[in-house]
């Protein structure tokens, strides 16, 4: 199983620089991470992201993040994977830059089939 992250590319590039990724601005006022199951992260896309450009999806393997990884009740109640730790750059598995001209939904529709 995986999980995945939505971020700007310069975010990531960042993330990379530093070994580590804290957060965007959403995850900081939350205090923890948003991330997404496989089933949720095309929501994401659609819901958070819908007319955004410029952006990467991480997948991401849940068994290198430690304890700081909860699944919570959000959106519907349904469980969602929330970090409270930085996400290592080492717990990145692949990275793919979503094409600026399709929808993120889309695009990350497109990367999961």
């Amino acid at each position: 199983m995986v999980i995945y992250k939505i971020l700007s590319n310069d975010e990531w590039d960042d993330a990379r620089a530093a070994g580590r990724f804290t957060g965007t601005a959403m995850d900081e006022q939350d205090s923890y991470i948003h991330l997404s199951g496989a089933d949720q992260v095309v929501e994401t896309a659609r819901r958070v992201f819908a007319g955004v450009t410029g952006l990467t999806l991480l997948t991401v393997d849940p068994d290198r993040l430690g304890d700081g990884l909860r699944w919570e009740p959000s959106r519907g109640g349904a469980l969602f994977p929330h970090l409270y730790a930085a996400l290592p750059v080492d717990a990145v598995v692949a990275a793919e830059a979503l094409p600026a001209d399709t929808p993120a939904a889309d695009a990350v529709a497109a990367l999961l089939a």
